[in-house]
C-alpha cells in the first residue's frame, strides 16, 4: 500500500473516532449531562445542561456524558434491627420508591451511582425509622399508627433526600416481626396463656354443668316426690271409696256380702291343685258354707 493510502485511511479512521466520540444517545426515562474536563457544561443562562431523550452531539475527547436513569426506582430494605419505646427489639422490612430529581446536585453528592444514593437514603431512613419507633410501643406500630409512621417517614425522607437530588415518592413497611430468639419466649408465653384461658373455660364449663345436673336432679326428685305423693292420696281415696262401697255392700245383705268373700276366698287358695294344699279341719269356719245348713 503506497503511503498516500495508507495516510488517507488513518485520516477516515481518525474522521470516523472524532465522529462517534461526537454524538451520544440519551434513550426513553433517562437524562444527561455533559463535564468537560471535569467541570460541568452549562448553558448561556450558567444553569447545568441537561438533555433529553434523542441524538446529541458534544465536543469530542474533552466531553464526558453523564446518563442518569430518571425513572422511578425501588429501594428493598430487609430486615433492619429498630427498638421501640417499650426496649424491644424489632425486625422491619420495607421498601423506598424514589427518583432522581435534580441530576447535578444527584451527581455532585452521589458521583452519579445508584449504590451510593440507595446506601445514603438506607443511612436517612433508618434514623427516621428509630426516631417513629422510638415514640411508639409494639402494639401502636402494629395498629392504626402504621399508616402514620408511613406518611411521617415519607416526609422527612423527602425533605432530608432533597440535598442528594432526590425525590422519595413514598415509603412503605412491609413486615415486622420480633427477633427469632424473642419470638419464641412471646409464642410460649402466648401459648401458656391461652392454655390458661382455655383450663378457666374448661372449669367453668364444668361447674355449669355440675350446676345444670344438680338441678335436673333436684327437678327430678321433686317431680317424683309430688307424683308419689299424688298416687298416695289417689290410692288412699280409691281405698276409701272401696270400703265405702264394701260397706255399703255389706250393710245391704250381709249374709249375701259373706258367702261371696268366702267365694272369693276359695278362688284363690284352689287356683293350683298341685301346690295348694291346706289341713283344716271339716267343721272349720273356712268351710262353713260347704255343711249342709249353710249350703241350702
Amino acid at each position: 500500500m503506497s503511503p498516500v493510502k495508507t495516510f488517507n485511511t488513518i485520516l477516515v479512521l481518525f474522521l470516523l473516532l472524532v465522529l462517534y466520540s461526537s454524538v451520544y444517545t440519551v434513550q426513553e426515562g433517562e437524562c444527561a449531562a455533559l463535564l468537560r474536563l471535569g467541570t460541568i457544561v452549562t448553558d448561556a443562562q450558567g444553569k447545568p445542561y441537561i438533555a433529553g431523550p434523542g441524538l446529541h452531539w458534544k465536543m469530542p475527547i474533552i466531553t464526558q456524558v453523564a446518563l442518569f436513569d430518571i425513572r422511578l426506582q425501588t429501594l428493598d430494605i430487609k430486615s433492619s434491627r429498630i427498638v421501640t419505646a417499650e426496649q424491644k427489639d424489632v425486625i422491619v422490612d420495607y421498601y423506598v420508591k424514589w427518583r432522581i430529581a435534580n441530576p447535578m446536585l444527584y451527581y455532585t453528592r452521589t458521583s452519579g451511582s445508584s449504590a451510593t444514593a440507595d446506601k445514603l437514603l438506607e443511612q436517612q431512613l433508618n434514623d427516621g425509622l428509630r426516631a417513629q419507633f422510638g415514640r411508639r410501643s409494639i402494639s401502636e406500630v402494629v395498629s392504626d399508627d402504621r399508616t402514620t409512621i408511613m406518611d411521617s417517614l415519607s416526609q422527612q425522607a423527602n425533605s432530608n433526600a432533597q440535598r442528594l437530588g432526590i425525590q422519595v415518592v413514598d415509603v412503605r413497611i412491609k413486615r415486622i416481626d420480633l427477633p427469632p430468639e424473642v419470638s419464641n419466649a412471646v409464642f410460649e408465653r402466648m401459648r401458656a396463656e391461652r392454655e390458661r384461658v382455655a383450663m378457666e373455660h374448661r372449669s367453668t364449663g364444668k361447674a355449669n354443668a355440675e350446676a345444670i345436673r344438680a338441678n335436673a336432679d333436684a327437678n327430678a326428685t321433686v317431680t317424683i316426690a309430688t307424683a308419689k305423693q299424688a298416687a298416695a292420696t289417689l290410692r288412699s281415696q280409691g281405698d276409701a271409696q272401696a270400703a265405702k262401697i264394701y260397706a255399703d255392700a255389706y250393710s245391704q245383705d250381709p249374709a249375701f256380702f259373706a258367702f261371696y268373700r268366702s267365694l272369693m276366698a276359695y278362688k284363690k287358695v284352689f287356683n293350683d291343685r298341685e301346690s295348694n294344699v291346706l289341713i283344716l279341719r271339716p267343721d272349720s269356719e273356712f268351710f262353713k258354707y260347704f255343711s249342709g245348713d249353710q249350703s241350702k
